[in-house]
């Protein structure tokens, strides 16, 4: 047995049940080669070794898991990646697309999201353990307090599923936080029409003062919207009375065009 290291915010999870039904959520969206992020005690990751039919791989960053691992799951011999999720360069593991599973460390959750955005061209599909908290601010509706930059990154490429909550207890040592799981799944259909990096700028300014009207923080952009046509006009006028917890996927999207369209990034 191996004791969690608080420092890399290991909680290890204990309900045999939960453990299949994350694995399920995986499995049932095909064959594809998977990576899991942080394979901690072997939870999930004994099921996925007979499970998975494309390529798995496991990346560990604890020294002390990587002899434990081997020792317990023999079959894991050349899967087993010893390194720093958040610094390695996933292709090198695959040049195509591939799922993401994991009980992801809470201090790191937001971080990890972040990378699957990086790699939204590779990730097809993400099942997850986050902090409560994290997961249901992916999941969130505009007009929601839980509503924010990552819902908007994510949901722009994402279909986001909240699959279950989790309790303390189901965890050793217990976390003083509920967890919950959640899948992403790749649409691309949902692909913004505008550039990303425009795109995740205005969001992060927008949200940078979630309390105040788009106006009051994008107003040098909107100040350079000239010679609208009526139909643009009022709405980018309906825009800047909002606060950005009210506007959708589709109206950030609608907005950056506009914005390219007057060369407002050159």
């Amino acid at each position: 047995m191996v004791q969690a290291k608080k420092d890399l915010g290991q909680n290890f999870l204990q309900d045999e049940s939960i453990i299949v039904d994350i694995v399920n959520a995986l499995i049932e969206e095909g064959d594809s080669d998977v990576v899991e992020v942080g394979p901690g005690m072997g939870a999930l990751t004994k099921y996925l070794l007979k499970r998975v039919k494309g390529q798995f791989y496991a990346i560990e960053k604890d020294d002390r898991l990587m002899e434990y691992l081997p020792n317990a799951y023999p079959e894991i011999e050349g899967k087993l990646v010893n390194t720093d999720f958040l610094k390695f360069d996933l292709t090198t593991l695959f040049a195509g697309k591939f799922n993401l599973i994991g009980n992801f460390p809470y201090n790191i959750s937001s971080q990890i999201l972040f990378k699957v955005l990086d790699h939204k061209e590779q990730v097809d599909v993400m099942v997850g353990m986050f902090q409560k908290e994290v997961a249901h601010r992916v999941a969130a509706k505009p007009k929601n307090k839980a509503y924010g930059v990552i819902t908007i990154l994510l949901q722009a490429f994402y279909d986001v599923e909240l699959l279950f909550d989790v309790a303390p207890e189901k965890f050793d040592p217990v976390p003083k936080v509920w967890s919950s799981v959640i899948k992403l799944k790749r649409n691309p259909e949902k692909d913004i029409k505008s550039t990303y990096k425009h795109f995740r700028s205005v969001v992060k300014l927008a949200f940078s003062q979630r309390r105040k009207v788009m106006n009051n923080t994008l107003k040098m952009y909107f100040n350079q919207l000239t010679e609208l046509d009526e139909e643009d006009a009022s709405w980018i006028e309906g825009v800047k009375r909002q606060r950005p917890e009210e506007l959708s996927v589709e109206d950030f999207d609608r907005l950056v065009l506009m914005l390219e369209q007057h060369e407002v990034f050159n």
